[in-house]
């Protein structure tokens, strides 16, 4: 059940301490797009998203990877002036060995950031990657997310019964 359990949990995206991974080594920030960094009906990032972006910039590599389509992510990347790859079928580790591979890093140097377990946080353990676990920023989902949530929300319960996690309670 270990592979459900991300490195970290934080609130939302503003909660994580960048310094921290930085010293940690890492270089390249993987970030999840609906519910991670925007709510699924904005066409565009939110302003202090994109102000928290930009000043990551100078330190990170940031990039998205969703399972979204290209027209939905390229607004984001676009507004946002960085790279991404839509369609990354995660749990499956595609999007993340493509970013790998295009942009020449060590697993050590990336982390994934995202609000779904089943989704998220399996494709970057299965990857062998660090990873954050965000809340979701709302409460709207894609019709095959409210699928995932609940197939999450039991496994959140084994996960407290077991002492391993519970919503809420933040770790770094």
């Amino acid at each position: 059940m270990g592979i459900f359990k991300p490195t970290m949990y934080k609130k939302n995206i503003f909660d994580i301490n960048y310094e921290k991974l930085k010293e940690m080594g890492i270089k390249c920030l993987v970030f999840d797009l609906d519910n991670t960094l925007g709510l699924i009906d904005q066409p565009k990032c939110p302003r202090k998203t994109k102000q928290l972006i930009k000043s990551l910039q100078d330190d990170f590599l940031i990039l998205i990877c969703s399972n979204n389509s290209k027209g939905r992510i390229n607004k984001y990347l676009k507004d946002l002036g960085i790279g991404g790859v839509s369609f990354s079928m995660k749990p499956f580790t595609r999007g993340l060995r493509i970013i790998k591979k295009k942009y020449n890093l060590k697993k050590k140097e990336m982390v994934i950031i995202g609000d779904q377990i089943v989704t998220d946080i399996l494709a970057g353990k299965r990857f062998k990657i660090m990873t954050i676990l965000v809340d979701p920023l709302g409460e709207k989902d894609l019709k095959i997310t409210g699928l995932n949530r609940k197939v999450e929300a039991k496994i959140i319960k084994k996960y407290e019964k077991r002492g391993l996690f519970k919503r809420g309670s933040y770790y770094e």
